[in-house]
Formats: C-alpha cells, structure tokens, sequence
C-alpha cells in the first residue's frame, strides 16, 4: 500500500465564493477591531488579566482570519497571507496598549489637534462594521458620519458636505460599485474622493474600483497605520483640488470685476471727453470774437495766438481720445474714399510746417515716382501723419531735419509711409510702450519730457484699421523712424470718388 502523499501548499487552498469568503472574515474583523481599541484605550492601571484577556480575543482572531487566508481564500490576492511562527519558533510578545501606541504614525495625534479635520461619510450595511470603522476613525480625530445602505449614502451624500468617503464594495440592497458609479456620474458628487472597503483583496477588485475613480482601496481587517495614511493622503489632494478650484473661481471673479471696471473708467472717460468740448468750444468763439472787437497790439496778438494754439492742442487730444475708444470698441467706421499719397503729404507737411519753423527745422519730402491712389480714410491717415511729424519736430534739436517719405512696398501691393528725424532717439525697452495708450507715462516718471501717447495710440490703431502695420527704429541719440504700410485694395465697403 502507497503511503498518501502529503498535499502541497497550492492544494491545501480552496477557494470559496466571495460572499462565503465575506460571511466568514467580518465577525473576525470585529473581533480583532474591538479588541485592538480595547488594548489602545486601556489605562496604565488596569488589571493585568483583564488586559490579558482582551489580547487572548485579539490573537485568537487573527489565528482564525490567517487560517481561512491560507485555505480557502483565493491564490490571487493583494496582499500576502499571515505566517504563523513554527511550534520551537519563540512566539512574539503578546500586543499590548503600549506596544500599539509604539506602532502608531508619530503624526497620530496632529490631526486631533488641528485645525479642521475631515467630514467623512462611511457606508457598510453592517452595524458593528459601521461601528468598528466610525470608532477607529474618531479615535485619528475625524468627524464621522455614518450611512446603512447606498441608497442612504447617496441621500447624505446630495444633503450634506463630505470630505470623503468609505464605501464598502459588498452590500445587498446597492454594492459598492453602483454606488460608486453613480457618485461619479453626478456632477455635484464625482468630486468627493472614494475609498473602496472590503473583506475582499482581489486585485481585479482594486483594478476595478480604481477603473470607476476610486481614490484608493483598504482590505479588512484594518491596520491603523495604513487607515490612516491613505486618508490623510486623499484629504491632502482633496484640499489641493479645493483650493485651485477657489482659486480658479477667485481669478473669474476678479476677472469679472476688472471688466466691470475697465467699462466703468471707459464710460467715464467717454463722458468727460463729451463734456469737455462745450466748454472749449465756447472758449474758441470768445478768442475769435476777441479778434473782431478792434486792432490788437504786438504782445496781445501773441498771447491770443498761443491761447487758441494750445486749445487746438487740447482739442487734438480730445479728438484721439473719442477716436481711440472708438476703434477699441470697434464702433468707429472709416470713410473710404480714393486719395493721392502726394497730396496726402502735401497737407500733413503744411500744417506743422509752423512748428517746424519755429524750432529751425527742415521739413523734406521724398516722393516715389508713379505712386497709385489709395483707398483709405483721409482724415485718419492724414492726422496719423501729422501726429508722427509733430512727434518728431518735437523731439529733434533745432538745426535739424525731418523726412517723410512715400514709395511701394516691396513686399505687398500697399504704400509704405516712413517719417524719420535726427532727434535724440528713443530707447529700445521703451519700443513695446511708445503705441500703447498712455504709454508715455513711465518715461515721464523716469523724468522724460514726452507726449501723453495718445497721438502714437491713434497712429497704431489707425493703420490696423485699415489693415496696415506700424513700426518704430531708433536708437539714442541717432534719430528715430517710424514706417506704416497701407494697402493699396480696401473691403467692399462704398467708395467715394476723388
């Protein structure tokens, strides 16, 4: 007769069915969960049978859960089973209060003391497995909720604010992936993180949790140690989560209000604007009446012409200001119509042919032969011409010379307009500001006498109106040029004869 072969390792499992599996394994995660918290929050001073006592249920349970793991639980599991010491091998020291509080996080009792801990909802249809998990999760400083079924969770979940929750996977009314399933799906609950809890440590089990958006994944029985740092981390990325969405909400708000009041300061400006030309016009009526009372003296012709020419000034101003607000806005329309480049220059050149001669200046002008007509808006181009010759008539020293000029561009059918002069120059990290409106206010402040920069604000935005570029070259003490194209074609909008 054979002698029976003794079974292997591998032979001696039996794999049950997963609910048999849970039946068997939750009194003993209450067992060994009780009597753990039993020998935490027992006093120094307590007798040492009763203590004794508690550690005899404790280890008699993880006997019984290490015996069905290496039987009948499943080959496939995430974690590896409890090896039970050999009969000569001397036994570990049995698991007292201290010896617990030795194992714990040193951080343990940070969060009992902090500031705000964690709202955490837990749901398991078993009482004492509520109760085991609530416990524990108190004791880590935790406020805690509980729910009895899915339907319930989701019902606490939709009227109350949690900071996460641990679902069990195996309930009978709605499991844990139906509830998990449907917390994702509501846009107001797919943001609470959701730590899946089961007897149950199959890896297909934790892929598939994590698969549906499950933060993370805790098997039971539980160690207090792993408890609560998978908590602690998901709290963590729940309240980095938190803060960028306040912050994001923060910056749309913040931005709203800028809007709000960008519109504001443009309405305001638009209304002083409006307002201040009655006044100015009354002001030009009363100086040209003035001319008309009788003969004026040398020194009083003088002051009246500086009067209404700085009234011009201020009426320019004004006039860029409505113009510049208008093409931000994109409500000012140009008039069209056909223009000769030459005859464009011609007028630019002879209303500040004045100031060009009061600062001994030479204005020069340099035509292309056989230049086409343009289909532009006259008044603009010719006050961005303007602009750019006074600019530069009043930043170049007397004795020196102004050039505008005008030739094809070689690079497109469009006209290229160039003003350039021998005045000091501007300084290239000023290049990004000069167009801007009131980009002249820094220069101002490093003490730099210079315009407001509205009249090179309204150059730029002139010339993209009509579909052109400007630019500037410069350099200190070299002179500066300022160059913008114009294309010769136009939109089909109406076009006025010559």
């Amino acid at each position: 007769m054979t002698e029976p072969q003794t079974p292997t390792n591998e032979e001696a499992r039996h794999a049950l069915p997963p609910g048999l599996i849970h039946d068997l394994r939750t009194p003993l995660n209450q067992i060994i969960g009780y009597s753990e918290m039993l020998m935490e929050a027992a006093p120094e001073q307590s007798p040492a049978d009763s203590l004794a006592d508690v550690q005899k249920i404790h280890s008699a349970g993880r006997k019984l859960l290490a015996l069905i793991e290496d039987n009948f639980f499943p080959l496939r599991v995430l974690a590896a089973p409890e090896v039970s010491p050999a009969p000569n091998e001397p036994q570990p020291p049995p698991i007292g209060a201290e010896s617990l509080a030795s194992l714990e996080d040193p951080a343990a009792g940070d969060l009992a003391t902090g500031s705000s801990p964690g709202y955490l909802l837990v749901v398991d249809d078993i009482e004492t497995n509520r109760d085991v998990l609530s416990q524990r999760l108190q004791r880590q400083g935790y406020v805690v909720a509980s729910a009895a079924s899915g339907r319930q969770a989701l019902e606490r979940l939709r009227a109350e604010t949690f900071d996460l929750v641990l679902l069990d996977v195996m309930m009978a009314e709605m499991d844990g992936y139906e509830v998990l399933q449907r917390m994702k799906a509501d846009e107001t609950l797919r943001h609470i993180p959701v730590i899946m809890i089961s007897a149950l440590s199959e890896m297909d089990s934790v892929v598939r949790c994590i698969e549906m958006g499950a933060e993370d994944y805790l098997p039971k029985p539980f160690n207090p140690i792993l408890l609560k740092a998978r908590i602690g981390a998901c709290l963590e990325k729940k309240g980095a989560r938190d803060r960028e969405k306040h912050l994001f909400l923060q910056l749309q708000e913040n931005h709203r209000r800028l809007q709000e009041l960008e519109k504001l300061r443009e309405d305001l400006t638009d209304m002083i604007i409006h307002d201040l030309r009655t006044p100015l016009h009354g002001i030009f009526l009363g100086l040209e009446a003035m001319k008309e009372m009788g003969d004026l003296n040398e020194a009083q012709t003088e002051m009246l012409g500086l009067t209404m020419g700085g009234g011009r000034t201020l009426v320019g101003i004004i006039n860029d200001l409505l113009d510049i607000s208008k093409m931000e806005n994109g409500s000012l329309r140009l008039e069209r119509r056909e223009i000769a480049a030459a005859d464009l220059i011609d007028t630019a050149v002879k209303q500040v042919a004045p100031l060009a001669a009061a600062q001994n200046l030479t204005l020069a002008i340099e035509l292309a032969p056989g230049l086409p007509s343009l289909i532009a808006d006259q008044a603009k181009l010719l006050r961005t011409l303007v602009n750019l010759l006074g600019n530069a008539i009043k930043f170049t020293p007397p004795g020196g010379l102004v050039t505008v000029a005008v030739r094809a561009d070689d690079a497109e059918p469009a006209l290229l307009f160039s003003v350039t002069d021998t005045g000091e120059g501007i300084p290239s990290e000023a290049f990004g500001r000069i167009f801007e409106k009131f980009g002249q206010v820094e220069s101002r402040r490093n003490g730099r006498a210079m315009s407001t920069g509205l009249g090179l604000a309204f150059c730029k935005l002139a010339v993209e109106a009509h579909g052109g570029r400007i630019a500037v070259e410069s350099k200190s003490g070299q002179g500066s040029a300022f160059r913008f194209t114009i294309p010769l074609s136009a939109p089909a909008e109406t076009i006025h004869p010559l």
